[in-house]
């Protein structure tokens, strides 16, 4: 083929605008397809290769959006070549557009739904929400991001939003005064998610008294479970502006306090050392920090020690206190180290005749 066909070729393009615009759409449909070999035999390729999972799954969901944007943006060109009869001229660009838009919309759903699925297992794990809170979350964000696509759509369409902004912030003030304790105890559970003040699994005391474990953090209300198995549901507004006791933060150990008195005259060194030993043999009081033996005061009938120590977990702490009294008992009793108990001696005075 000569230079000269070449030119001729070019001239028919620009005397027949049809066939040019048919050109263009065939060049980038072309391209598109070079595109698609090009992930399809190298990309996902080299995505097998990595250790991690996500890639391929991102590559599949993004492998049709982007072949069909490039395919539209091919129409696209074509049209914006030829000026077209109302409401020609507006309305096919801004199908064009409207079709890229939703493609990318069903990309960018698929790939936070995929997220939000890997990313479930690791939150439950943690216990640091529940699961419905989690999952209020997730469909929160989908409905923030098919919003800002519909408000996208409206402005490739060139519709109005004004009057969209003012009715939706007029419905706004009346679904907040509507649902006004709702939305406390909603942003009460987003402030105890900020903060991190507790996680599912954690044993924390109210300031009411109440202490137990957290079996799970809702959207409207926390449940905590007391250790006489009761359950007790606290609304996420309350809960924000209470004073909270963590006994699981910063460190899960929890140091539980035993009181023993002994009596006066006992040997002070050996209460120590058998307070000491009853606690290293108790498989379930940790081994750092040690445990330790505090004399706290000269009592009415006995001299008044604390064994300090800690256990793995709070949950821990009643039934260690009692393992750990009847074991000092025993201890004592093997030592004849003597408990004092209260006592009373009545003396009667016998009164003469006379």
């Amino acid at each position: 083929m000569e230079y000269t066909d070449l030119f001729v070729g070019f001239h028919l393009l620009d005397e027949n605008l049809a066939l040019k615009q048919i050109v263009i759409v065939a060049i980038y449909a072309l391209f598109a397809k070079i595109v698609d070999l090009f992930i399809d035999k190298v990309i996902k390729r080299l995505t097998r290769r990595t250790s991690i999972a996500f890639d391929d799954d991102l590559i599949s969901i993004l492998h049709g959006p982007i072949c069909g944007t490039i395919f539209l943006l091919g129409i696209q060109h074509a049209l914006v070549l030829r000026v077209m009869n109302p409401p020609w001229q507006t309305v096919l660009p801004a199908a064009a557009k409207t079709f890229v838009l939703l493609i990318w919309l069903v990309a960018a759903i698929r790939i936070f739904n995929r997220l939000a699925e890997q990313s479930l297992v690791k939150v439950l794990a943690r216990g640091k929400i529940g699961k419905d809170l989690f999952l209020l979350f997730k469909n929160l964000i989908r409905v923030v991001v098919v919003v800002a696509a519909l408000l996208w759509l409206l402005s490739i369409w060139e519709v109005n939003l004004t009057p969209l902004f003012a009715s939706a912030g007029i419905a706004g003030i009346a679904v907040a005064l509507a649902a006004k304790d709702t939305l406390a105890n909603f942003f009460g559970g987003i402030s105890i998610f900020v903060d991190n003040t507790f996680k599912v699994g954690d044993y924390i005391v109210l300031d009411s008294g109440e202490r137990g474990e957290v079996v799970e953090i809702g959207i409207r209300s926390t449940r905590i479970k007391t250790r006489d198995d009761i359950l007790i549901t606290i609304p996420n507004a309350i809960l924000a502006n209470s004073k909270i006791v963590n006994e699981s933060a910063p460190i899960p150990r929890f140091r539980i306090r035993v009181p023993v008195g002994v009596a006066y005259g006992s040997n002070l060194e050996e209460v120590e050392a058998v307070l000491l030993a009853v606690a290293a043999a108790n498989e379930n009081v940790v081994r750092d920090p040690a445990p330790r033996v505090r004399m706290r005061q000269f009592g009415n009938s006995s001299v008044d020690f604390q064994l300090l120590c800690w256990v793995e977990d709070p949950s821990l702490r009643g039934l260690e206190i009692h393992n750990l009294l009847k074991a000092v008992y025993s201890a004592f009793d093997d030592k004849n180290i003597s408990i004092p108990f209260p006592q009373r001696d009545v003396h009667l005075i016998q009164q003469s005749d006379s």
